[in-house]
């Protein structure tokens, strides 16, 4: 009887903490941002310091979740990306978001486990991109 009570016992604990697992798993990592064009490196060919926007971002496993929004640039977006970067350094991109782009596009993508780690390092950043402004209009830094 004791067996079968420890038995029962040790399975109650096991299935405790697959449930404690999978929630933090369902759960994810969330991320909000502010894109201005002061954070852009390097400096906007064209300056517009009321341009700006927002990019939102759910990563659950490795799948990412985002919205983009954007106002005031001084043209069309031409492309959005995930780049990597620490603040004040202009990088690679390794997420392309979208191509064209249009204020309030939302799409998923799918990030490697290195990617994320970088992403709970501070060492991404979203950009929008234009025709006046093809290395950044605006930015903003993950993490």
């Amino acid at each position: 009887m004791r067996k079968l009570v420890a038995l029962l016992s040790l399975g109650a604990v096991i299935a405790l903490a697959v449930t404690a697992v999978s929630l933090a798993a369902a759960r994810g990592t969330n991320w909000s941002v502010k894109l201005t064009s002061a954070q852009e490196v390097p400096k906007q060919a064209v300056a517009d310091a009321k341009a700006g926007g927002s990019f939102t971002a759910a990563l659950t496993g490795s799948t990412l979740k985002w919205k983009l929004s954007f106002s005031k640039l001084t043209g069309p977006a031409t492309a959005a990306h995930i780049h990597l970067g620490g603040m004040g350094k202009a990088g690679n991109v390794v997420v392309p978001l979208c191509t064209p782009c249009k204020s309030g596009m939302a799409g998923t993508s799918k990030i490697s486990a290195a990617l994320k780690k970088d992403f709970t390092k501070h060492l991404l950043y979203v950009n929008v991109h234009t025709g006046k402004n093809p290395a950044g209009e605006i930015r903003g830094q993950l993490g």
